[in-house]
């Protein structure tokens, strides 16, 4: 990532953080709707703990973008251990699409000036 990404990333996240709750919503309902074949890996999650999980997850990564030596074991552990719930690498482009849905829809009225 560039410099100029990372803080764009930085940017849009200072706008997800208020509204994390419902963004999780919003992630998990888009991500179950472009693959609903991935709902079964949640069958018995608690979907609010879960959506704790995700958006504490993606604040620890926008946290250390600028900190590759923090950022990257734990990011690859995070990935051995999504490895063994079943994930694919080709679920994480699906990841990736409901992700920009919920920034889209989370933060309509910022979009254009985080897009």
């Amino acid at each position: 990532m560039t410099a100029e990404q990372t803080t764009l990333v930085e940017a849009s996240f200072r706008h997800v953080a208020p509204i994390a709750e419902p963004a999780a919503v919003i992630f998990y309902r888009r991500l179950f709707t472009l693959d609903p074949g991935l709902r079964p890996m949640f069958a018995h999650a608690d979907m609010a703990a879960q959506g704790r999980k995700l958006m504490a997850a993606i604040g620890f990564v926008v946290g250390n973008l600028r900190r590759p030596e923090a950022l990257l074991p734990a990011v690859a552990e995070l990935g051995r251990r999504h490895a063994g719930y079943g994930v694919q690498p080709g679920h994480y482009a699906t990841v990736g699409a409901a992700l920009l849905d919920t920034l889209e829809e989370g933060l309509d009225h910022y979009w254009p000036d985080c897009a």
